[in-house]
């Protein structure tokens, strides 16, 4: 047989298999129904086991991998057409769906808002960015400004997630584990590094740098560069900056924004000495309650799964069913639990969007703990 003859046995197979897995779709809606009279979950883990393991007995050895690959992909499609059919939204989904009808239309131009920090740090200048009008209360730590926004001390926060260059905040995330927040906007920003020292100071003479340890990775091939040179890490650019320039000293040096040589009458011994001129840093723009603005269409998800195999690619397939795109996926170990990890998601769809809903309400069904920070828009 040539090539056009095995085609053509591969298209009469394909055949076949439509109209039964469109025969197979429609009994998983005549299950639907019964689950919906009988008040029965979509989800029932026990039989998709079962199922599994019949199919890998009538499966030859060699194929039985790749029949689980499909059947287990088939089991998500068949999932996501029950809860289509049935129609009914979930206690999440109907949260956002209140959500996005009771946020204003405008995001706030004047605000309350918390940073970590002192006067001249990214966060203020991404804080600027998002708020016409702001009134920014400064905090010491990450955790600090998580706090004030639960307890309700500001309105937001303004928080840094990750660089283009140095990569996550982990912090960061390991605090979203154990605070309860909702993200309402995000906001990439290009970052520039300065290195400042007082009035008078040559760079032969800096002995000691300060910043932070970010703001260190993204300057790391310059930092290499010299000699003899001590580099600390701090809480914060700005306060390496004001900590610099309260010292008077002629010694040491900040690496820090250029704004900040203004703000603390520093000079600047080289401008922009990050690794490259695309470096960005990602803002998030957190509340203690939900809001939903107009044109939201990125969602995140903090979750941590069953500790057992195929139980990640179980839930991206998922993903991968109802057409939604991962645009980041990060782990960080849970405290106290071995190999054990939370996931943080991205994805991009708009919060309009009923494959989008219908996600959401069957994630929590496939976790353990499930957590939804958040429908936005980023500004860029």
């Amino acid at each position: 047989m040539d090539i056009k003859d095995l085609r053509k046995n591969i298209d009469e197979i394909d055949k076949k298999l439509t109209d039964l897995f469109a025969e197979r779709m429609a009994v998983s809606a005549d299950i639907a129904e019964y689950k919906r009279e009988k008040g029965l979950p979509v989800l029932d883990p026990v039989r998709e086991r079962e199922k599994l393991s019949e199919i890998a007995e009538m499966t030859p050895e060699g194929l039985r991998d790749y029949s689980e690959l499909l059947y287990s992909l088939i089991f998500e499609l068949s999932r996501d057409y029950q809860t289509k059919t049935l129609g009914a939204g979930s206690e999440l989904t109907s949260k956002i769906e209140d959500a996005v009808e009771n946020t204003p239309k405008l995001f706030p131009e004047q605000a309350f808002v918390a940073c970590q920090g002192v006067a001249g740090s990214n966060s203020q200048f991404a804080c600027d960015r998002l708020f016409r009008r702001a009134s920014i209360m400064y905090f010491s730590s990450f955790e600090a400004v998580f706090k004030a926004i639960e307890k309700g001390l500001c309105k937001y926060g303004v928080i840094p997630v990750e660089n283009s260059t140095a990569g996550s905040v982990n912090s960061v995330y390991d605090l979203m584990m154990s605070h309860k927040f909702s993200i309402v906007r995000s906001l990439r920003m290009k970052i520039e590094h300065c290195l400042l020292a007082n009035p008078g100071t040559k760079l032969e003479d800096v002995k000691e740098i300060y910043s932070h340890e970010q703001a260190i990775n993204q300057c790391s091939v310059f930092l290499s560069e010299l000699t003899g040179v001590k580099v600390i890490p701090c809480e914060n650019t700005a306060i390496a900056a004001k900590m610099v320039a309260e010292s008077g000293r002629k010694d040491i040096a900040a690496l820090a924004s250029k704004q900040c040589m203004s703000f603390y009458g520093l000079a600047s011994l080289k401008d922009s000495v990050q690794n490259t001129q695309n470096n960005y840093t990602r803002f998030i723009c957190i509340s203690k309650d939900l809001e939903i603005y107009p044109g939201a269409d990125r969602t995140s998800v903090m979750l941590t799964l069953p500790h057992v195999p195929g139980s990640l690619y179980k839930l991206l397939a998922r993903f991968y069913a109802v057409g939604v795109n991962i645009n980041k996926l990060e782990s960080r170990p849970l405290p106290g639990k071995e190999f054990e990890f939370m996931f943080y998601f991205d994805f991009d769809t708009p919060v309009y969007s009923p494959r989008l809903l219908r996600l959401l309400g069957d994630l929590p069904g496939l976790c353990e703990q499930f957590s939804y920070l958040g429908s936005y828009s980023e500004v860029i």
